[in-house]
């Protein structure tokens, strides 16, 4: 018997972090998909280890009512669509309680226990928690069910300030230090969770249909998403943006729901990169007691201009009476079906 062990982070920031990140990726606006991204990697390489070894089967953990189920299924059957595909947990039905002590009864460590028997995902991009009392919607998440946050309550009393640098729409700089992709996510991860940010307590729509009452920690990932995000604003234009509010959305529904290898989402994905061409520039961001805002931004692209935004008269340049002509015909088609439609029969 042999354990193969891969450390996949470089690839994992590069290939599915990175467009993660370009396409501003929060599914339901809430969830950085975090989880998901890491299931078309860990199918890939499943499948080059089969292919190495001559297997004709791989198997996985999955249950028959969860996400993942679909996103290793449908990534292992794009790949090899001859392996066959064996579910332990998904063929024999079990509960929670009976892959517990089914691990025990084999002599297979498991850090859970029947009293706290989360489920759990980590990975660079946050880490996923659910079942025990957390299928319970009403039920606030008890202490235990967070590892990389702190209670806002106990985060420092103080604000701590950290300037992110990006260079079209990647992340490559912290405190205007030069830093790689995954010491730069582990660094920001650190510091974010010190002050309690990044705690999800989310009701979500599954692949399979169900809701599910999910509770991520994915602190880096809140810091970088809402400081990408809000550059765009700055250097984009706003048809640019809408626009891609709905690739981006469109990206992350694919990648959650499983369809990494769908081409739409690699189309997607190269739109979203040719618009984060001028997405380079500084976003400092301030973290206190659980929260990540935005208090400053500065680019070379940027689309706002002072002098044309600006209320001191003397420093302006905005042609005032050139408003007049706008409005008029801005709203124009407006007036005229209320005019229209105003009469009486």
């Amino acid at each position: 018997m042999e354990a193969i062990c891969q450390d996949a982070k470089d690839e994992f920031f590069t290939h599915y972090v990175t467009p993660a990140i370009r396409a501003n990726a929060l599914y339901e606006g809430a969830y950085p998909v975090s989880t998901a991204l890491t299931r078309p990697l860990i199918s890939e390489h499943l499948v080059k280890v089969a292919h190495k070894f001559g297997a004709r089967a791989v198997s996985h953990g999955c249950t028959g009512k969860g996400n993942d189920q679909v996103r290793m299924d449908i990534t292992i059957r794009s790949l090899d669509p001859g392996l066959r595909i064996i579910a332990p947990a998904r063929e024999w039905s079990f509960g929670r309680t009976e892959e517990i002590e089914y691990a025990r009864k084999k002599g297979i460590p498991v850090p859970v226990r029947v009293e706290s028997p989360y489920s759990t995902d980590e990975n660079l991009w946050g880490r996923s928690v659910e079942c025990g009392v957390l299928e319970q919607p009403d039920k606030e998440p008890p202490a235990d069910a967070y590892a990389l946050t702190a209670d806002p309550r106990k985060a420092p009393d103080e604000p701590e300030y950290l300037t992110l640098g990006f260079d079209k729409g990647v992340p490559v700089r912290l405190n205007g230090k030069a830093m790689a992709g995954v010491k730069l996510v582990q660094a920001v991860a650190s510091v974010a969770g010190k002050h309690g940010v990044g705690r999800i307590d989310h009701i979500e729509n599954r692949v399979v249909g169900l809701k599910s009452r999910e509770i991520y920690e994915c602190p880096a990932a809140t810091v970088i998403l809402t400081a990408h995000s809000d550059l765009e604003k700055y250097v984009l234009t706003r048809r640019e943006r809408a626009f891609k509010e709905t690739a981006d959305r469109e990206w992350t529904n694919l990648v959650y729901g499983g369809l990494w290898s769908e081409p739409l989402r690699g189309s997607l994905q190269s739109l979203c990169e040719t618009l984060n061409g001028p997405v380079t520039g500084e976003v400092r961001m301030k973290l206190y007691k659980g929260h990540a805002s935005v208090v400053g931004r500065s680019s070379d692209n940027a689309l706002y201009d002072i002098a044309m935004a600006t209320y001191e008269k003397e420093k302006d340049i905005f042609d005032h009476e050139s408003a007049v002509g706008f409005i008029d015909l801005w709203g124009l088609e407006a007036r005229m079906a209320s005019k229209v439609r105003s009469r009486k029969p």
